[in-house]
């Protein structure tokens, strides 16, 4: 037992996976991609009784071994090879106890893999409700394995898991049925061929050649005896083996489920008839997002003032206690000031993945993706977009990797060129600065601001973007193809805490870190290059300035030469050279450095004009009133007014997210021909827009 326990977690989709991995991991995980893939790969520490630790592997959800997305091939890539690093000592198939009869198909295909498994059945919570009673030792018996009956809700059988994890080694691993006996003379003929390799492996890699055509995978070497067949006999075959697990399954589940009717209420299918309703569906969806801007920025505030002003007192105090010098001034005038303007966003960042991951939750997500497919079906994309398009909320780089869920080419690639348009989380902090800065904090009525109803108009501008992008590339994109839309709708639960909280402090600390390290680096150079400058307009600066203003006072004398010395350094003559592209959108040499810095992440432009505006300045002043004392060069008004804020608002609506996103959008692609497309044309969109508007607002 001195080893680490290898365990996968394995299983359908929505039925609570996610709360087994988080009840037996906690934070004690993480999350990055599978080698050379991008695919998500969630993993954790579990402590075991008497001293074990287990390796938990979270496997991406999946319906069967009969894989149909590069997700779900995962699964079988490394169910399939013992050497693999992650290939499990014990699989754990999780099911939910409402779906046994789908959920057990997957779980029937594992156990002829013969790696030692453990049935879960969740959600017993909800058995008394639903009306269903278990006959376990029957159904162990009949399956060949041992069970753990859980409420991950109510952190019930969770322990008993754990000792059925530590004991895995006494667990059966004889199959529970011949899922192949439909066609004896085929598979004796593949067994003779290969007699020292499992049957149903070699079947699976047969299969997967065909399920995955394009993919490149080490292809079996066939034996001269034996003949694989063609693609439309091998799905055939794939067809009469579920049909085969299904007639077993249905004999099991008719001596051990019991089933009273009369307990299960319509509670659910009352509550789709409004959430998916043809109009109040849509009304409530968008009450509901509307309320979410609303709280993003109501309990978010205080938090966020705090955060602002104690940046600046950090950066104060940190000059008046160490020494003057070069090395004190990268630390107050570039790293302090550029992670704080990062920082400060987390409270509205972190709001908006806690009320993204009730939403989930709660299984009203799902609700969400039925009915937007309505409006996706007239532009040309599947109902399968929705999810993309929706997950692009937090980040398109996950939403990208989504798309490997659409089938059809034409559809996965219109759907990748359009999710940039969703509005990321990446783009809220520059959203929620300029907001603050040009739209009136008052209120509509009673509850919702002039701020919160741009935000919200700022997420449906995007999501309009996506949808008018899709339906010009699907006019021009001539491959004809037709789709159908299948979607799970999961009951409907309380959100778990522990779940939500989960999330919310993995995705927050995921994006703090991830922009963290960009920023810092970038303030780091931005500085160097903000605090020298290439001739005496800037080595004498001083002397100019004390020349020409002579009865200023000290302090009016000092933000001049701040200003001078800035205007004459490396960034300020890297402004000034593409200070004419960007003057006619209502900008300044110093956003036009932020824009550019930005397309290394999006939420980096805050932290660049916090670390330009801070070279040379007060240090007590916060980001945002550094940033509202901003005047125009020519005119002297304030920089952020109303027609360069909406310019600008606009600006990142329409813009290409980040070099990240574009990036990705290659890997998926296979070259470079679409994601240039997609930045020259959304570049040339953005710049169009944001200049027509400052033009008009002006």
């Amino acid at each position: 037992m001195a080893k680490q326990i290898k365990v996968s977690l394995i299983g359908n989709p929505n039925t609570g996976k996610t709360s087994v991995f988080n009840l037996l991991t906690g934070l004690n995980q993480q999350v990055g991609n599978y080698p050379g893939i991008t695919v998500e790969k969630k993993e954790g520490i579990c402590k075991l009784p008497r001293g074990v630790k287990a390796h938990i592997l979270d496997l991406p959800g999946t319906y069967s071994l009969n894989a149909s997305s590069l997700d779900e091939n995962v699964v079988i890539e490394i169910l399939l090879n013992r050497k693999d690093k992650d290939f499990p000592d014990v699989a754990v198939v999780v099911t939910d106890v409402e779906n046994l009869k789908r959920n057990l198909l997957l779980f029937t295909q594992i156990k002829d893999l013969e790696i030692p498994t453990i049935l879960v059945i969740n959600m017993a919570d909800r058995m008394s409700k639903t009306g269903i009673s278990l006959d376990i030792p029957l159904l162990e018996k009949e399956l060949n394995t041992k069970i753990a009956l859980i409420s991950a809700r109510k952190n019930q059988g969770i322990d008993e898991l754990k000792e059925l994890i530590l004991s895995y080694k006494t667990l059966p691993v004889k199959p529970c049925l011949n899922a192949l006996s439909f066609d004896p003379d085929y598979f004796g003929r593949l067994q003779k061929a290969f007699p020292d390799q499992s049957l149903y492996k070699l079947w699976l890699v047969i299969t997967q050649d065909v399920n995955f055509r394009k993919v490149e995978k080490k292809k079996l070497s066939i034996s001269p005896d034996f003949e694989i067949k063609s693609e439309s006999e091998l799905k055939r075959f794939q067809q009469k083996e579920t049909i085969k697990r299904y007639q077993f399954i249905n004999q099991v589940l008719k001596k051990g489920l019991f089933v009273d009717e009369k307990s299960a209420t319509g509670l659910r299918a009352r509550l789709d008839r409004v959430l998916t309703h043809r109009f109040w569906g849509y009304f409530i969806f968008f009450a509901i997002l509307l309320l979410i801007f609303q709280a993003i920025y109501d309990w978010s505030s205080y938090p966020m003032d705090l955060i602002d002003e104690g940046f600046a007192w950090l950066s104060e105090s940190t000059k008046s206690l160490l020494p003057a010098g070069p090395f004190v001034d990268l630390i107050t005038d570039g790293i302090i000031p550029g992670l704080g303007g990062i920082v400060i966003f987390i409270p509205q960042i972190a709001f908006l993945f806690l009320f993204i991951s009730i939403l989930e939750e709660s299984g009203y997500m799902s609700r969400v993706v039925f009915l937007m497919d309505r409006v996706m079906r007239k532009f040309g994309l599947s109902g399968k977009s929705v999810v993309p398009l929706v997950s692009g909320t937090a980040c398109a780089i996950p939403a990208v990797m989504a798309t490997r869920n659409i089938e059809n080419w034409k559809e996965r690639l219109i759907t990748i060129l359009v999710v940039p348009f969703t509005t990321c989380s990446a783009r809220l902090p520059v959203y929620l600065i300029i907001i603050s800065l040009v739209i009136p904090d008052k209120k509509v009525g009673w509850v919702f601001s002039y701020q919160s109803l741009t935000l919200m108009l700022l997420y449906f501008i995007g999501f309009g973007g996506a949808v008018g992008a899709a339906w010009i590339l699907n006019k021009v994109l001539k491959t004809k193809s037709k789709n159908y839309f299948v979607i799970e709708m999961p009951s409907y639960k309380v959100p778990l805490l522990k779940n939500v909280l989960i999330n919310v402090v993995e995705k927050t600390k995921a994006f703090v870190f991830g922009a963290g390290k960009i920023i810092m680096a970038l303030s780091i150079i931005l500085w160097v290059f903000a605090s020298f400058g290439p001739n005496d307009q800037f080595s004498n600066a001083e002397e100019i300035v004390t020349a020409e203003y002579p009865n200023l006072s000290q302090e009016e004398l000092d933000q001049k030469i701040a200003a001078h010395k800035l205007e004459y350094s490396f960034i300020g003559y890297a402004g000034k050279a593409i200070e004419p592209i960007v003057a006619p959108l209502g900008y300044d040499w110093k956003i036009g450095i932020g824009i550019i810095s930005s397309f290394a992440a999006r939420e980096v432009f805050v932290g660049t004009l916090a670390t330009i505006y801070s070279v040379g300045s007060d240090e007590d002043e916060t980001i945002k009133n550094r940033m509202a004392a901003e005047v125009h060069p020519v005119t002297g008004t304030p920089l952020f007014n109303l027609a360069s804020g909406i310019s600008l608002l606009l600006f990142y609506a329409f813009a290409m997210q980040c070099m990240s996103t574009l990036a990705i959008v290659k890997r998926e692609t296979n070259g470079w021909k679409w994601p240039m497309t997609q930045l020259v044309f959304m570049s040339v969109l953005a710049y169009s827009i944001a200049l027509i508007a400052y033009q008009v607002l002006k």
